[in-house]
């Protein structure tokens, strides 16, 4: 029997730039390999590889996936061994807590030929600057669709009943959790429910609850009260020592999207644009905070100004979207350089040695 793939964004461009939530998903790891090398030398491809090994194997896999890069991964976690692999370039750089003990850092630069890159040094430079940039040109348009999307919460918060969302969550709270208290400390991981990338925003809310029982799409409005809700259950979750997943939304990481209790099998997010579902199977429900505790006629009474504030919103988000796909195309082009000088023998011996040390250290823990 095959083991079963979880994936999920431990990184994101967002409206605050680069944001990483690596460490969370990192934490409690044994063994930890971590990849150096520039683009095009085969750490996605390495990841891959080790994951699709132990899946075949009958275990189960994280995968992290690349928000730059939507056919590549940043890492990938076998959890039954508490073994990991990560890509530590920028800008995700994991800082090691035990160097050599835990974190070993793997150099794919081995496998490169250095004078070919050296001949290359000037086109290495301007495309790395112009991937610089157009990460910063995006960082920039996605702060400004954030002040846009503020201009659009403030309609829907001062029309908000905030007594009625505080009852619905004290209602929430007792039906998830009642008066239940598990004796350990809740293992929380924070995680991306989707991710801006070069092809659009992406999330992967089905492949996350495929196996839970009870899902509860949350419909509303910007700043109808969505975020503020999913924290109070993940903070409730959390003191009863439930381990928690708790998912930030790729746009604005100060915001949740979704929070996974799978103790007791519930998924509750948002399921409004650019992540909207709707129920499609048994233990499916709605919760609409817009007919819950927004006053009602709002849509209708700010008909102009929200059909305004969208029209820009989105326009910014298209324009930061595209600096995004331009970053891959210069990306792609860096990338061929890298290409042509690595020797992936090397790098097909560097992988054979990882995964080696895997199944030694896999062994050991199955004696233990």
């Amino acid at each position: 029997m095959t083991g079963k793939i979880k994936n999920y964004y431990a990184g994101g461009n967002t409206a605050r730039g680069f944001y990483s939530l690596y460490d969370s998903n990192l934490k409690g790891l044994e063994k930890l390999f971590i990849l150096k090398g520039g683009p095009g030398t085969g750490k996605s491809t390495l990841m891959k590889k080790t994951g699709e090994d132990w899946v075949k194997k009958g275990f189960d896999i994280e995968y992290l996936h690349c928000s730059s890069d939507n056919e590549s991964i940043d890492g990938v976690i076998i959890p039954a061994f508490k073994i990991g692999i990560v890509d530590g370039t920028a800008p995700h750089v994991i800082e090691p807590a035990a160097p050599g003990a835990v974190e070993e850092y793997v150099n794919l630069g081995v496998a490169w030929d250095s004078a070919l890159l050296a001949s290359q040094k000037e086109e290495i430079v301007r495309l790395t600057k112009q991937i610089g940039s157009s990460f910063k040109s995006a960082y920039g348009k996605f702060a400004e669709a954030l002040s846009i999307h503020d201009e659009w919460e403030e309609i829907y918060i001062e029309s908000t009943d905030f007594g009625k969302l505080n009852v619905l969550a004290a209602k929430w709270k007792e039906s998830f959790f009642g008066d239940i208290f598990i004796n350990k400390t809740a293992d929380v991981r924070h995680r991306f429910l989707g991710a801006a990338t070069p092809k659009g925003a992406r999330d992967f809310i089905p492949n996350l609850t495929e196996d839970l029982p009870k899902r509860y799409f949350l419909k509303g409005r910007p700043g109808s009260g969505k975020s503020t809700l999913l924290k109070k259950l993940a903070s409730a979750a959390e003191q009863r020592g439930f381990d928690v997943e708790v998912y930030h939304c790729g746009f604005d990481p100060e915001s949740l999207d979704m929070v996974i209790v799978r103790e007791i099998g519930i998924a509750i997010f948002d399921s409004t644009a650019p992540h909207e579902y709707f129920p499609s199977r048994e233990g499916d429900e709605i919760i609409d905070l817009y007919k819950a505790a927004v006053n009602p006629g709002t849509d209708e009474i700010y008909a102009g100004a929200i059909s305004d504030i969208s029209a820009r919103y989105k326009g910014k988000m298209n324009e930061a979207n595209a600096f995004l796909a331009r970053a891959k195309s210069l990306h792609d082009k860096l990338e061929e350089i890298y290409v042509k000088a690595m020797n992936f023998k090397k790098i097909e011996e560097i992988q054979n040695s990882i995964g080696a040390e895997i199944e030694s250290l896999a062994g050991e823990l199955s004696k233990s």
